[in-house]
């Protein structure tokens, strides 16, 4: 039991900050540029499998490779697999840790030390997701307007989702 937790199910608020998540979710906002770059890596090397993927099929592919993705990114940035990743839009900082799920920008009650109104021991993710914006190359991305969650996705590999739409944007290209 961490020391300053008060009760032994819920944390105290000031303990909310040290907990092992919180500090690998700003580790990864720290880091956001190498994570950037790991990305892209990631997705080049999904695409150049897309064929072997296509292959195999995706419906099959779904549960392990929604199963290493859920493990991955819950490690890293306390992702909540909403299976429409904007990670590399919001300096790596998840819009779906936001207690209020707010996926375009902070909301009016972000305090002006930084920190969340419903949540006081941490700080907003949008405020997080700015300075990770500031370090990576594509950080603009951080001004895309995100569509609202489609929650029929919630649970799904938005790895396999980026491979279907990348080939099939490749392929229309090809046809035109």
């Amino acid at each position: 039991m961490h020391p300053v937790w008060t009760h032994p199910v819920r944390p105290h608020p000031a303990a909310i900050a040290e907990l092992p998540v919180y500090v690998i979710r700003k580790w990864s906002v720290r880091h956001a540029r190498l994570l950037e770059r790991i990305y892209a890596g990631v997705e080049r090397a999904l695409l150049m499998a897309a064929p072997v993927i296509n292959r195999i099929g995706h419906e099959r592919l779904e549960k392990p490779v929604a199963a290493v993705e859920k493990t991955v990114k819950g490690v890293l940035f306390d992702c909540q697999m909403c299976g429409q990743c904007a990670l590399s839009s919001t300096g790596m900082s998840c819009p779906m840790n936001c207690p209020k799920s707010i996926r375009n920008g902070p909301c009016g009650g972000v305090r002006a030390d930084g920190y969340c109104e419903v949540k006081p021991a941490m700080r907003c993710v949008w405020v997080e997701g700015w300075q990770g914006a500031q370090r990576m190359k594509n950080g603009g991305d951080i001004a895309t307007v995100q569509v609202a969650i489609d929650h029929r996705l919630k649970g799904s590999s938005s790895w396999l989702r980026v491979v279907r739409e990348q080939t099939a944007a490749i392929e229309e290209r090809s046809d035109a």
